[in-house]
């Protein structure tokens, strides 16, 4: 365990992460983060204790309406394991997931370690040069806490800042480094009907200053992106509600297309 100090909550989180509950009495729960730090401390040892290999990062609330939704001040990291990632077309189970959303993202798959150079924050073509692959992905979020947007910002990092399921696909193999992603349209639609647009500007202004946002908030909490981690680098359109028997396409144009199914 990375850390003894919160193994309470950690405790509770591990058994509402493997059971899909959502816990709302905290009150016994003792000590909880207070701070960013504080929250990423309690998010690796939550981390460790599911036994489940990590596969990379999420980006949370990279829009200010995200931001404001979830009462935070800024963008948060989440883990992404690797149990909980499907391929394109995947049927995914909704469950108990209280969220019930799906989020088309742009996702980058490291070529290498993204390490500091110096006191100065690490520009974008610098962690852009890190970067071997382009991905789609719809990313279908959840919390364990069953009023997550009051729990704060320390608590929502504990709780891989509302990671939960992901559906990803191959690497994309149009051109793309040398577009801009920012201007970049994306679609929604659930079994041909539209549902919701948007594009890459959504994204913290841009999915690739979203990526650089992650490399220096994570160098700056003695953390690290890794060769081979896949970033999820946020949502391009305002979520879309899903339930059981939907049929979702994210249409990312000549970037092509994930489809995802939802039971």
């Amino acid at each position: 365990m990375s850390s003894q100090r919160y193994s309470s909550l950690t405790e509770v989180l591990l058994s509402a992460w493997r059971e899909g509950r959502h816990v709302s009495d905290w009150s016994q729960v003792s000590p909880l983060p207070q701070t960013r730090a504080q929250g990423y401390e309690v998010q690796a040892a939550f981390g460790e204790a599911t036994g489940q290999p990590s596969m990379g990062w999420k980006i949370a609330a990279t829009s200010q309406a995200g931001q404001q939704h979830i009462n935070v001040s800024g963008p948060l990291a989440g883990r992404l394991l690797r149990s909980r990632c499907q391929p394109a077309g995947s049927t995914v189970a909704l469950g108990s997931n209280r969220m019930r959303v799906m989020e088309p993202e742009f996702a980058f798959r490291m070529a290498q370690d993204v390490k500091p150079t110096g006191t100065t924050p690490l520009s974008m073509d610098t962690v852009m040069a890190h970067v071997k692959d382009l991905h789609l992905a719809i990313e279908i979020p959840d919390s364990r806490f069953a009023h997550f947007v009051q729990a704060g910002e320390a608590m929502l990092l504990a709780d891989f800042a509302c990671a939960h399921q992901l559906v990803l696909g191959e690497a994309v193999t149009h051109a793309w480094r040398g577009m801009d992603l920012s201007q970049h349209a994306v679609q929604v639609r659930n079994h041909g009907e539209p549902k919701a647009s948007g594009s890459g500007a959504n994204v913290l202004g841009d999915p690739r200053l979203a990526l650089t946002w992650l490399a220096n908030e994570l160098i700056s909490h003695g953390m690290c992106l890794r060769e081979g981690d896949t970033v999820i680098t946020g949502t391009c359109v305002v979520p879309v509600v899903v339930s059981e028997g939907d049929a979702i396409e994210a249409d990312f144009g000549v970037l092509g297309q994930i489809t995802a199914h939802f039971s």
